[in-house]
């Protein structure tokens, strides 16, 4: 088992033991299982699956840090989401809303803006069809 704790800004989203987690690296997607050996990676917008027994979940992320000894996990990110919490309507009319802004951006800081929007939209939006699998 490893000890996962995911923390934001504004408050600490998980505290347990689990046997799994995949991550979203900027080098790509990482496993994490018992008796890994140490590492840090910078995260990306995505999708964690947390493993614990046979039960699977899953979060929506921001960018962040990870850390681990092999016995813990320690993962800092901008944000983190349950597919309880995202509402599909908001999510889609907020895609849709970026995606005119990146049409219609003035400037260079309005691009980024819309395009970090676009960017958590599409990953709140994979969020949610990994919960339909697994219903």
């Amino acid at each position: 088992m490893l000890h996962l704790r995911i923390i934001t800004p504004r408050k600490i989203v998980r505290d347990e033991e689990v046997n799994a987690l995949t991550i979203p690296s900027t080098e790509g997607e990482l496993t994490i299982l018992p008796k890994h050996m140490n590492l840090f990676a910078m995260l990306k917008e995505g999708v964690i699956k947390i493993r614990k027994g046979q039960n699977e979940d899953y979060l929506a992320i921001g960018g962040g840090y990870m850390e681990t000894d092999g016995k813990s996990i320690n993962v800092l990110v901008s944000r983190a989401y349950n597919q309880d919490e995202i509402n599909q309507e908001l999510t889609e009319k907020a895609l849709n809303q970026a995606k005119r802004l990146m049409k219609d951006a003035k400037d260079e800081k309005e691009r980024h803006e819309a395009l970090s929007l676009y960017r958590r939209s599409v990953v709140d939006l994979k969020l949610l069809k990994k919960r339909k699998k697994r219903l």
